[in-house]
């Protein structure tokens, strides 16, 4: 049995039309599902008091 090299460079442009709409729709698919996530909001407030002394006066 021989081996046939295809030597043309002709591209499937149906194949690669199907894979680029699966990676789209895979990806609209993750973005819909991460905003369907209801993250809590914190409920503690951060309150940080910073002193004085580490401002300085740029003129």
């Amino acid at each position: 049995m021989q081996f046939i090299k295809k030597t043309s460079s002709r591209v499937n442009f149906l194949g690669l039309i199907i894979k680029l709409t699966l990676v789209l729709v895979t990806i609209i698919g993750i973005v819909f599902l991460l905003n369907k996530i209801d993250f809590p909001a914190p409920i503690k407030e951060i309150d940080k008091i910073i002193p004085n002394e580490n401002f300085k006066i740029i003129k």
